[in-house]
C-alpha cells in the first residue's frame, strides 16, 4: 500500500436520524434555497424533514432540477438566488441535484456573464467567492458530496465546472 496524506474540508454527517441535526450546521438567520430533483423528496417525506429540521429559517424551494442538470434549468435557480437575495443553498438529492447546486453557488455571486463561467475544463472556475451550501444525499452514487466538480448540460453538450 502507498502512503498518502488526503485534505479535504467537506465536513460529512453521517447516520441515521441524522437529518434532525441540520439546525447546527445552518446559520440560524440564513435565508435557505432548498434544491431538488423530482418528487421524491416530497413523496418520501424528506422535504417536510428539512422544513423542520430548518425551524424559523426563510425557506424557498427549487425543484425540477433534472438528471444532468441544464443550464438554462440552473440559471433560473440563479436568478430566483439573486432576487431574493438567499445566502445559503441546500441540495437534497442526488449528484445531478449537487452538481447544479455547486453551480448556482458561484454563478449567484459572479459578476461575469454567466456562460462565460463554463468551458473552463478541470481547471478552477474565474469567480472569487461562492455562496455557501450544504447536502442531504438521497442517492450516494456519485461522489459529487465529496469534491468541488459539478456537470451541467448546455445544449446537448455536458460542460465541467470546477471551484478551487
Amino acid at each position: 500500500m502507498q502512503n498518502f496524506d488526503f485534505y479535504n474540508p467537506t465536513q460529512i454527517v453521517f447516520g441515521q436520524d441524522r437529518l434532525a441535526e441540520l439546525d447546527k450546521h445552518i446559520p440560524q438567520n440564513a435565508k435557505v434555497m432548498v434544491l431538488y430533483g423530482g418528487g421524491s423528496v416530497k413523496k418520501f417525506g424528506t422535504l417536510d424533514k428539512i422544513a423542520s429540521a430548518l425551524g424559523s429559517r426563510e425557506v424557498i424551494e427549487f425543484g425540477g432540477i433534472e438528471p444532468n442538470p441544464k443550464f438554462d434549468t440552473m440559471m433560473k435557480a440563479v436568478e430566483i438566488v439573486q432576487a431574493e437575495k438567499v445566502d445559503f443553498l441546500l441540495a437534497v438529492g442526488g449528484g445531478s441535484v449537487m452538481d447544479g447546486t455547486k453551480f448556482v453557488a458561484f454563478a449567484s455571486t459572479a459578476d461575469s456573464e454567466h456562460h462565460t463561467l463554463l468551458f473552463h475544463g478541470f481547471n478552477p472556475v474565474p469567480v472569487s467567492e461562492a455562496l455557501p451550501l450544504g447536502c442531504v444525499v438521497t442517492l450516494p452514487a456519485t461522489g459529487s458530496e465529496m469534491n468541488h466538480l459539478g456537470w451541467l448540460l448546455i445544449m446537448t453538450r455536458s460542460i465541467p465546472s470546477c471551484r478551487p
